[in-house]
């Protein structure tokens, strides 16, 4: 009687643990239903399992029942242990990317700017349904680099009222949200979400003026003497580029975060020099990129190389000559000179990239400063490379290291960067003049930085030259420093590396004779050698 009542709340255990798995998938809003059964379920199920406990113990004092109950064992010990590595391996997520250009990993300049979040932005992804995949896999690195990135698929055929609120026009759309800035991109790469990133973080645009009127290269031209690349990437890092003119203008713009001189071939005038100088000792910030001279009849860039001594730069009359062989992996000559070596500076900080220089000369900083403005240098030569100061000597095309005659051995400084702090002192005695004791104390002196970077090389930027190894890199990172954007500071996306194999008709022929007739045939002939081996034993 006690067999058969254990018998019977023993299927009823089984019936009610099964009734509980379909409530849990036809009915899982009603978590309440499908939790008790499963407790009633398993209850009487161990009611019946203690029941027969006799016929238990009878059954593993067999000799089969212990090796099964050790095999059993076991098994459970196996999945214990993978079930406690996933535990582990799920809280301490790796993630490894074994692409040759790493098109999967964000670059240094997205983790940088990832990293410095100090507000959670969120991001809204307005796509159909079928499409988020797309967006998933590059923006789930974006949340996986920063816990202040939050991410949300919205799809547009289904939520029109949202779409609406953030004003989308068509699908595909990417949606910044940072303390009420708002950006919107049509794009899944990288540097496009990282550029609308970067101005929702960054709020208001700034400008860099390229100074024109004396040779220097045209920031809007497509031609290989051109910076348009460099004016694209500008843009890319929330920087509008324009042009001015000082001699018409005779005046810096208001709006001027930074000012470029590049390449000028006649040296600038003394008035504009006059604008510069006030410029930077108001706290200006300007980037010169000098050329060396063309020969020894070459008038000279006199008064901005004045200019650059004024601030503890000293630029050279000379032209670098690298021996060092590693611009023949470039395609270069001596008087390329390349460069893995850099000086710490925020404008290299973790660059690793090689540099190239075509005709540069010597820019370095001045022992001891000038009038407290000591600059450093941040680019610099190998050993094996020197400036030669004989222009003579060097149009002729043999050129050899003569100390006598003037010519310094390497490394060289081809590059250097000075910055200081001033303060308006002007405003600072008005301000107490003006005001009591308690309120001078709210009110500070307004401080300023001037920031000054001259490269002996112009040619490196240009559109011709700028996709050798850093040198884009270099040229942004040198004019996000002088903006004051150090966040943007890093090795920027890179576009995917195109791995597919070009292939003749003749090599598309030998491959297909390979692949369908020769490696099967040659299988076939193993085969039937080895069936009639084995007849003729």
């Amino acid at each position: 009687m006690i067999k058969r009542a254990l018998h019977t709340i023993g299927w009823i255990g089984v019936t009610l643990v099964f009734a509980a798995v379909v409530a849990r998938f036809v009915v899982p809003e009603q978590q309440t239903i499908w939790y008790w059964l499963t407790v009633a379920g398993l209850s009487l199920v161990v009611i019946h399992t203690l029941g027969q406990w006799r016929e238990i113990v009878a059954f593993f004092s067999q000799r089969q029942a212990r090796y099964g109950a050790l095999a059993g064992s076991s098994l459970l010990l196996a999945i214990g242990i993978l079930v406690a590595v996933n535990y582990i391996l799920a809280r301490q997520n790796m993630r490894w990317d074994l692409t040759a250009a790493r098109q999967y990993s964000l670059s240094d300049q997205t983790r940088q700017v990832l990293e410095g979040l100090g507000s959670p932005i969120n991001v809204i992804v307005f796509a159909r349904e079928a499409e988020f995949p797309r967006y998933r896999d590059r923006l789930g690195e974006y949340e996986y680099t920063s816990s202040q990135v939050s991410v949300e698929y919205v799809d547009v055929d289904r939520n029109p009222v949202r779409a609406r609120q953030y004003e989308v026009q068509s699908y595909g759309t990417v949606v910044f949200d940072y303390q009420g800035r708002v950006e919107r991109v049509v794009s899944d790469s990288e540097q496009d979400l990282t550029n609308a990133l970067i101005k929702a973080v960054e709020g208001e645009e700034l400008t860099v003026y390229f100074v024109q009127g004396h040779g220097e290269h045209d920031p809007n031209s497509e031609d290989r003497n051109g910076y348009s690349v460099v004016t694209e990437a500008l843009r890319l890092d929330n920087l509008a580029v324009e042009t001015v003119v000082l001699a018409q203008t005779d005046e810096i713009p208001a709006d001027a975060s930074v000012l470029v001189v590049a390449g000028p071939t006649t040296d600038v005038l003394p008035t504009e020099t006059d604008l510069l100088r006030d410029y930077l000792e108001q706290g200006g910030k300007v980037l010169l990129l000098l050329n060396p001279p063309a020969n020894a009849e070459d008038p000279g860039l006199d008064n901005l190389v004045a200019l650059a001594a004024e601030w503890g730069i000293d630029v050279g009359t000379d032209v670098v000559v690298d021996v060092s062989g590693v611009g023949q992996l470039l395609g270069t000559d001596a008087s390329v000179p390349v460069v893995a070596n850099y000086p710490p500076h925020p404008i290299t900080d973790r660059f690793n990239l090689m540099t190239a220089y075509p005709l540069a000369r010597s820019v370095r900083p001045l022992p001891g400063g000038t009038e407290g403005r000591v600059a450093e240098s941040f680019v610099e030569t190998s050993s094996r490379s020197w400036a030669e100061k004989s222009l003579e000597e060097l149009s002729s095309g043999e050129v050899a290291m003569e100390e006598d005659e003037g010519d310094v051995a390497g490394p060289i400084s081809i590059a250097s960067a000075v910055s200081v702090t001033i303060g308006d002192l002007e405003d600072a005695g008005e301000t107490a003049s003006a005001s009591t004791d308690e309120t001078a104390e709210d009110e500070a002196p307004l401080m300023t930085e001037a920031r000054l970077a001259v490269v002996g090389d112009s040619d490196f930027g240009t559109n011709g030259t700028i996709g050798m190894q850093g040198n884009r890199d270099l040229v942004l990172n040198t004019i996000n420093w002088l903006a004051e954007q150090e966040n943007l500071i890093a090795i920027r996306p890179r576009a995917p590396e195109d791995r597919r194999i070009t292939l003749t008709a003749d090599q598309q022929s030998r491959i297909n004779w390979l692949t369908l007739p020769m490696i099967p045939g040659v299988i076939l002939s193993i085969g039937v050698y080895t069936w009639w081996s084995r007849r003729q034993r």
